[in-house]
């Protein structure tokens, strides 16, 4: 087996791990199929949306998921949160089986300990109800505290999200993007989570406002112990922000490690072309363009997804999925022929 190269660049993000607790979330071998309108009048399709998904999700640990649109990272995120029950594989939420917890439990325990953080908060926040309404509904849903205990734990998360006291009884409309976001993050974290799932959390905003909802979030993490895992299609992004990352496309997780190594020494084509995309991420010569289109859902590829693609693609590729292997410890890749 290849070797991953030693570094030659400093780390560029978060030192790997270095407050990572124990596993809270975890997907082994997961699959999401939707069944879709086929050529026919009649006939019916399968996308395959995810496949043999396998993730971990710790505390104190920024997992970022990478990828291009329509590679399958929304859909990880749905299945993360309990949106989106597989199709296959297991989701185990501390070493239990989510879907196999009875309906009752799974709210009470698993919907208290994931928040999400969605795209677009202007959407995703009730424009009829004050921002004191949309941060105190959690709280009432689940039965938390006295009445005057919400209110203060409202007050307490307003002032973690470095929203003023003023903006209590604004309507999400009457706030500035940035604002409605951190309101967004501050109903995630109302309940006090193990974890958040934010799903491209900055990209409908300004340049100016996106680095400080990432600063932000980063913040939280280390003061709260938080878990994230971090969505974007933004590589330059979520290096800044992550201590592991994970590259999907079409579909599956083609590269995952700590971000220190996945970016000094991506192996998978499909990393090294995301990272050639802002050339200052990569520190080998070598630079990939893709060439194409990306293959459809509903009738992949043979083999390794990527192969379509790959200026490295052989007939082995066509012929076999690539099983994962490690360049270091904690560093998995699926590639015949890595980088």
């Amino acid at each position: 087996m290849n070797r991953t190269r030693t570094a030659s660049t400093p780390a560029t993000g978060p030192e790997p791990g270095r407050s990572a607790g124990p596993t809270v979330l975890s997907v082994h071998d997961v699959d999401v199929t939707h069944t879709v309108a086929g050529a026919g009048l009649f006939a019916r399709a399968h996308l395959h949306a995810l496949t043999g998904a396998r993730i971990a999700v710790r505390r104190g640990e920024v997992l970022g998921i990478v990828g291009e649109s329509g590679c399958g990272k929304s859909t990880l995120a749905r299945v993360l949160v309990g949106l989106q029950k597989p199709t296959a594989g297991v989701v185990r939420f501390h070493d239990q089986d989510l879907w196999q917890m009875p309906a009752k439990r799974r709210e009470r325990e698993f919907g208290s300990a994931l928040g999400m953080v969605f795209q677009d908060a202007s959407t995703a926040l009730n424009r009829r109800l004050t921002v004191r309404r949309v941060l105190r509904d959690p709280l009432d849903v689940h039965g938390r505290g006295t009445r005057e205990g919400r209110e203060a734990r409202v007050r307490e998360v307003m002032d973690l999200v470095g929203l003023p006291p003023s903006a209590a009884e604004a309507l999400p409309g009457q706030l500035s993007g940035g604002q409605r976001q951190r309101v967004a993050i501050a109903r995630a974290l109302v309940l006090e989570p193990e974890v958040i799932v934010a799903d491209e959390p900055t990209s409908a905003l300004d340049v100016s406002v996106r680095a400080q909802i990432l600063n932000l979030l980063r913040d939280l993490k280390d003061r709260l112990g938080l878990g994230l895992v971090f969505i974007s299609h933004d590589i330059q992004t979520v290096r800044y922000l992550a201590d592991r990352i994970a590259v999907m496309y079409l579909g599956r997780v083609v590269e995952e490690g700590p971000t220190a190594q996945v970016t000094a020494a991506p192996r998978h084509p499909y990393t090294v072309a995301l990272f050639s995309a802002t050339p200052s991420l990569l520190d080998s010569a070598e630079r990939i363009t893709l060439t194409g289109p990306l293959p459809s859902a509903v009738d992949p590829p043979s083999g390794c997804p990527f192969r379509t693609r790959c200026h490295k693609a052989t007939d082995t590729c066509a012929e076999e999925l690539p099983e994962p292997r490690e360049a270091e410890s904690g560093h998995l890749f699926r590639c015949h022929h890595p980088m």
